[in-house]
């Protein structure tokens, strides 16, 4: 084999049976690299590096980048190149973005409003979590809108009928988490809608990228409710613009319910604490077109 493409803990199962071998290494690619090296894999591609050549070429690509990640990445990059090929931080400009506030408890119902008066047909749905995304996706069934979850509970299987279903047009929504969704990549798609906001900003730029791709126009929605009103700020920060605010006609929230923590469980992040990042990355010279990426001799 030429190219051989894994996760890191698939990879290291084949080193411990010896069903691989990686002394012939010449280049190491880590894509995704900041979600990766910020879920918990850092030690597994310690592991792997310090297995295969230390003279190689190392590339990171990244479609965000924080600082910590950034500095974490100086562990496996000498001497890199920086490669920008969007300015810092910047969400899509042919992707409309609305937020509609509106209380939490009637987020369900303005969904089902925008995709019934739409007449939307495809629409991508993200939540911060497995539960709500299964929730979600039963009550838009009740309201007579076929829908799919996809999130890392499901088999690989499932997971692969709900998008080839999604794609054909047999299912209208995809309701998604962030783990699930972020190699999805579906041809025009027209829209994407943020039901729970993000409490990691970068996300917020990885979930709106899913529509707006090869030049096509799309439209990302972001449904906020008091309780995310920090994480509003933490996106518009990120992105370094203001998001135009829909008050819609029946939906407005109401001024007297107060802000509550979120608990975000099991999920990155602290309660109600949004984090920021960098659209940037570093390469080496001969480098091949499309998104940022780092890369090093080492």
């Amino acid at each position: 084999m030429d190219i051989v493409i894994a996760t890191p803990g698939r990879l290291l199962d084949h080193i411990s049976q010896k069903t691989i071998d990686l002394r012939e290494i010449e280049f190491l690619i880590l894509d995704e690299a900041d979600r990766m090296l910020d879920m918990g894999f850092v030690n597994d591609i310690k592991k792997i590096i310090n297995i295969i050549p230390k003279e190689r070429q190392t590339l990171l690509f990244s479609a965000t980048y924080s600082e910590a990640i950034k500095k974490l990445s100086n562990q496996f990059l000498n001497a890199p190149t920086l490669i920008e090929v969007a300015r810092a931080n910047t969400s899509s400009e042919i992707v409309k973005q609305t937020v509609y506030p509106v209380d939490k408890t009637r987020k369900r119902e303005l969904l089902t409003h925008l995709i019934n008066e739409g007449k939307w047909q495809q629409v991508l749905v993200f939540t911060r979590t497995k539960h709500m995304a299964n929730r979600l996706s039963g009550q838009l069934e009740k309201d007579g809108i076929t829908s799919a979850a996809i999130h890392g509970n499901k088999s690989q299987n499932a997971r692969t009928k709900s998008l080839a279903d999604f794609k054909k047009g047999e299912v209208r929504v995809l309701v998604a988490t962030d783990i699930a969704a972020r190699g999805i990549d579906i041809d025009q798609l027209p829209h994407v809608v943020n039901f729970e906001l993000p409490n990691v900003s970068e996300d917020y730029v990885h979930r709106i990228g899913r529509t707006g791709r090869a030049g096509n126009e799309g439209e990302a929605i972001s449904l906020v409710c008091v309780d995310e009103d920090e994480f509003l700020v933490g996106i518009e920060k990120l992105i370094k613009k203001e998001i135009p605010k829909v008050w819609l006609k029946g939906f407005k929230p109401d001024p007297s319910i107060k802000a509550e923590p979120i608990n975000m469980g099991g999920n990155r992040g602290a309660r109600n604490k949004p984090r920021g990042g960098n659209r940037n990355a570093s390469r080496n010279s001969n480098s091949s077109g499309g998104r940022n990426s780092s890369r090093g001799r080492r």
